[in-house]
């Protein structure tokens, strides 16, 4: 079978509400990656000099050779850039998280003392600021078990947050594994969201590649202050709105001491501070702050069933009604390449009705003659499928007068007699009267377009029904 790991759907339109404490309209998370003494460095036992996020244009690895400018600007992170951005917060009052590569926090006792001292919390950004991409799943875990025994050691506490950052397609797995209450590695959406790992739920706080000031560092990035500042302003008016709407959101805003340290950029982020202050209704935690809160408001709960995790036979007996009486469509879709987004209603409808549209004409009539006339004989003698029951009584059409249902039933004989199948209507989506009305309607079509209104009406039906049963 195919199945598509990706999750394209996430809350999809209706995503909760977070009820942020004190109805806060807005979540902002500020995040500064502490990376200064773990970078790539002949020092740290690396093979070349470090090329990643640095004032120096087109940087490259130098392979065996130690890179002065590279290591003075990172330098610069540690000596000055950090202090100035510890007493900005601190000043302000705002908490941070702090992604702490482990081996730079080893190296920098003093800046780790400040921020404990500031009620900071520190999670781990690995053991090393390296690529993780080409490392084997073994060689990994043991980088992070790494991480987590110096972190325990250097810090005093186990983190409780990871974020890698330059992670591979089994850093989220892995941190996982290793219990951790949040991670970060995702930049996938507005809120937290739980993420099943086995038989862990893992509680992904999404971080930002946008409102970072890692776009100094890049060709298409921020060109100064004013634009740091502009979309950040931006970004926080959008989510801002959205949260007064009823909709409330998470911003993240991730920094780099030696990046936003700089005196010509971090005035614009005093700008932005000054400015989200200034509204009512904004709430400023840590990350773990973030992970407490969704844990007791959002606890976990696993969907009973999905779709496109179940084998072949469980999904045809659990959706193989969805069009009456033809299981062979079920059965075809369970072929298709289903992933996350198909364990939803509208999702699994388009993978049913995708077997209907690519149909030969004759297997598509079959479906259609197998629907029960409306207000029927099957109706009469209670011989309806539980779905088409629900569906005529959501109409009406199971108390019916008794001329009502002459009505129904010349209407039923002349359509039939025309078309050669049953009248068919989503009737959840339609009254008694609209139905009447329809019959008058359609009754006027060629047999064509009829054909192809009904078929349509069948993919209705199908909405509805798998409604009653996915999100």
């Amino acid at each position: 079978m195919h199945r598509y790991p990706r999750n394209l759907i996430g809350y999809g339109p209706t995503p909760p509400d977070p009820a942020w404490p004190g109805g806060a309209k807005i979540a902002v998370s500020f995040v500064l990656n502490y990376e200064e003494g773990g970078e790539n460095n002949l020092l740290h036992g690396d093979a070349a000099s470090e090329a990643f996020l640095s004032e120096i244009v087109g940087a490259a690895p130098w392979p065996g050779q130690r890179h002065w400018n590279m290591e003075s600007n990172y330098e610069y992170g540690a000596r000055a850039g950090f202090w100035r951005l510890h007493r900005l917060f601190t000043g302000a009052g705002i908490p941070l998280t702090v992604y702490g590569v482990t081996t730079a926090l080893a190296r920098s006792p003093e800046q780790l003392w400040a921020m404990q001292e500031a009620g900071w919390e520190i999670a781990s950004h690995g053991l090393k600021w390296i690529e993780h991409k080409d490392m084997t799943e073994e060689e990994e875990r043991g980088h992070m078990e790494e991480a987590v025994r110096l972190h325990t050691e250097v810090v005093g506490t186990p983190p409780q947050g990871w974020y890698t950052g330059r992670c591979s397609m089994n850093t989220v797995k892995l941190a996982a594994e290793l219990g951790m209450d949040w991670v970060s590695d995702t930049i996938d959406d507005d809120l937290p969201y739980w993420l099943p790992v086995g038989d862990r739920d893992q509680l992904v706080i999404p971080y930002t590649m946008d409102a970072n000031d890692m776009r100094f560092a890049v060709a298409a990035g921020f060109g100064g202050g004013d634009e740091f500042f502009t979309y950040l302003k931006d970004s926080f008016d959008a989510l801002y709105a959205e949260g007064q709407a009823g909709a409330a959101k998470m911003m993240s805003i991730g920094m780099h001491c030696r990046i936003l340290g700089r005196p010509g950029r971090i005035m614009a982020l005093k700008r932005f501070l000054d400015y989200a202050q200034g509204h009512a209704g904004v709430w400023f935690p840590r990350r773990i702050d973030i992970a407490k809160h969704w844990k007791a408001v959002h606890p976990p709960s696993r969907f009973g069933f999905k779709p496109s995790q179940m084998d072949r036979e469980t999904f045809v007996k659990t959706f193989g009604g969805m069009v009456e009486h033809s299981p062979w469509v079920a059965d075809r879709a369970f072929d298709l390449e289903l992933g996350p987004a198909h364990d939803r209603a509208v999702g699994l409808q388009n993978a049913l009705v995708r077997v209907l549209r690519s149909a030969s004409d004759e297997e598509k009539l079959g479906v259609l003659k197998l629907h029960p006339d409306l207000a029927g004989k099957l109706q009469q003698a209670k011989r309806l499928t539980p779905e088409s029951e629900d569906e005529q009584s959501s109409a009406g059409l199971t108390a019916l007068t008794d001329a009502e249902r002459a009505t129904f039933t010349a209407q039923n004989e002349a359509y039939q007699s025309k078309f050669g199948f049953p009248f068919i209507i989503a009737a959840k989506d339609n009254t008694k009267a609209t139905i009447m009305a329809a019959f008058e309607t359609r009754l006027a079509n060629d047999r064509e377009t009829e054909f192809r209104t009904a078929c349509a009406q069948v993919e209705r039906i199908v909405y509805h029904r798998l409604k009653d049963l996915l999100p």
